[in-house]
């Protein structure tokens, strides 16, 4: 691999090359993270549309969101019919800190349950849940964590149900001095959130050198697989 290659390869904005039918030619390792959230049919569609008209490279601004990437900008380029690339420039998806994630080796299907149990005493809201069963036990700050799920539930109190989702992000990894973690995420959704209590939420998970998305109707707390 060239020294320019390398740059392209290790670049933190995904970049894929097409063929003329829309099938992958090369790609950087940013991008294999992407296409674990969209397919690459839909990048091939973008790029055609932004092309320039002529051969040549164009960079539009716009945003775009697939998952936990979030984009400001693309550049589209093609020197003939054969092939077309495209670089997405992207956002940091995560607030990140200095510090990884510490504390004490936890079992975080324990934790939520025990939030769950909590808060639904006395409330006629239904709690769903769908757990990947594969989480290994991960460091926690427990105090602190139970404090956050529990504000999250608050959040959504008023509703008729309430979902938490536990899952793998597939492909998605972090790196903390040097060493790479693997991802998993915690998605509680309900009809409508509480607005008011997101800030006090985003303050509970960077206590925990966590990171927190949050949308409309849904939460999620995006945690570090550090298990030793």
């Amino acid at each position: 691999m060239t020294f320019d290659q390398q740059w392209i390869e290790y670049d933190f904005n995904p970049f894929i090359l097409f063929n003329s039918n829309g099938k992958i030619v090369s790609l950087n390792t940013e991008a294999q993270y992407l296409l674990g959230a969209i397919d690459a049919s839909a990048i091939y569609k973008i790029a055609t549309t932004y092309a320039n008209s002529s051969f040549g490279f164009k960079t539009t601004f716009l945003e775009l969101e697939f998952g936990r990437f979030k984009f400001f900008g693309i550049t589209v380029g093609y020197e003939d019919e054969e092939q077309i690339g495209i670089r997405l420039y992207q956002l940091p998806s995560f607030q990140f800190t200095a510090q990884k994630p510490d504390g004490q080796l936890v079992n975080v299907y324990t934790l939520i349950d025990l939030c769950i149990s909590s808060n639904s005493i006395g409330s006629s809201t239904k709690y769903l849940k769908e757990l990947d069963p594969t989480i290994p036990e991960i460091r926690l700050h427990t105090e602190i964590f139970i404090k956050l799920l529990n504000k999250i539930y608050i959040s959504m109190a008023n509703n008729e149900k309430i979902l938490t989702r536990l899952f793998f992000r597939v492909g998605e990894h972090i790196k903390f001095e040097g060493e790479k973690y693997s991802l998993f995420s915690i998605e509680i959704s309900a009809d409508s959130v509480t607005r008011k209590y997101l800030p006090e939420i985003t303050h509970l998970a960077e206590e925990n050198n966590l990171f927190i998305d949050h949308k409309e109707n849904k939460i999620t707390i995006n945690v570090p697989m550090i298990v030793k």
